[in-house]
């Protein structure tokens, strides 16, 4: 297996929008992101493994049905991801980061093996991007108290991903003004539980830093990068889900999930900023055109 169709298996320029799902939830520490992009990767590989009879007869130029992966080395490329996935989340975050870690690779699995075709694949997809939230609180730099905060950015996230696994259905055969209505209720979801997040984390009591990276930030300069970066979020995936709305056609629902996938980073950067991150903010801001670059080469879905 060569490296170009390495990354086409586990998709990855979409693994830059993991890392800013642990800094959503309250952790700047590379080895929690790093356990992340282990296991988003892992459920890519384990993804084609599941669907490859589906995608002979669907898409026959993907990895494994074009012969250029076997199917064994799939599944062990996953196995040894999610390993690898839960080592670096208990050598950085202790058992409190090893507890979430291990939920987020089981909902992982189950989800590839058997959850995806039945009406709980969408949940099931918005509860693994929640936990990979979640599991930037469990580490030991996040800040203390941040409960409301942390469960506000889990579920923009998973409102958002919920949204898209449910639009992702119609990539193949077309969409539906059912499938499209979801997306744009679950983004507008996201967007509204993003501003109450940002205003939880900078209201009152709780714009005083308590150990929160960038806690000195003004709260004016926090609150408006959150907000501009939710709009801009809400903008970007919106006005792609729109179109896919209006012509549900494959090829216009494909790029609709594309660009939903890549919109998580400025929700991310919105969900940071509030925190007071505008550092971190801006590198995921600044990732997504990257993204979109690389998506033209390695397809994101």
């Amino acid at each position: 297996m060569d490296l170009a169709t390495l990354a086409e298996l586990v998709r990855a320029p979409a693994a830059l929008t993991v890392p800013g799902d642990v800094s959503a939830g309250g952790s700047v520490r590379p080895g929690l992101a790093l356990s992340s992009v282990c296991l988003y990767w892992a459920g890519m590989a384990l993804n084609d493994y599941a669907d490859r009879d589906l995608d002979a007869v669907e898409r026959p130029e993907r990895p494994i049905p074009s012969g250029r992966v076997r199917p064994g080395q799939a599944l062990g490329l996953a196995a040894g991801l999610t390993a690898a996935g839960l080592v670096a989340a208990a050598r950085t975050g202790g058992r409190g980061a090893l507890g979430v870690a291990t939920g987020l690779a089981a909902v992982v699995w189950a989800y590839d093996l058997a959850l995806k075709d039945t009406p709980a694949g969408p949940l099931a997809m918005a509860a693994a991007r929640g936990l990979d939230v979640v599991l930037g609180g469990a580490s030991t730099d996040a800040p203390p108290g941040d409960g409301k905060a942390r469960l506000l950015a889990a579920g923009a996230v998973a409102a958002h991903t919920y949204g898209v696994t449910a639009l992702s259905r119609g990539e193949v055969g077309g969409g539906s003004k059912a499938r499209s209505a979801t997306a744009l209720a679950s983004t507008a979801l996201a967007a509204g539980l993003a501003v109450a997040h940002v205003t939880s984390v900078t209201s009152g009591s709780a714009a005083v830093s308590r150990g929160r990276p960038g806690g000195a930030v003004p709260v004016a300069v926090r609150r408006l990068a959150g907000f501009g970066l939710t709009a801009a979020y809400a903008g970007l995936v919106g006005r792609a889900q729109l179109d896919a709305a209006r012509h549900p056609d494959a090829g216009r629902t494909r790029a609709a999930v594309g660009q939903s996938i890549l919109g998580l980073l400025p929700l991310q950067a919105a969900l940071t900023a509030g925190r007071g991150g505008l550092a971190t903010a801006v590198a995921l801001a600044a990732a997504h055109p990257l993204a979109r670059k690389l998506s033209r080469k390695v397809s994101p879905t």
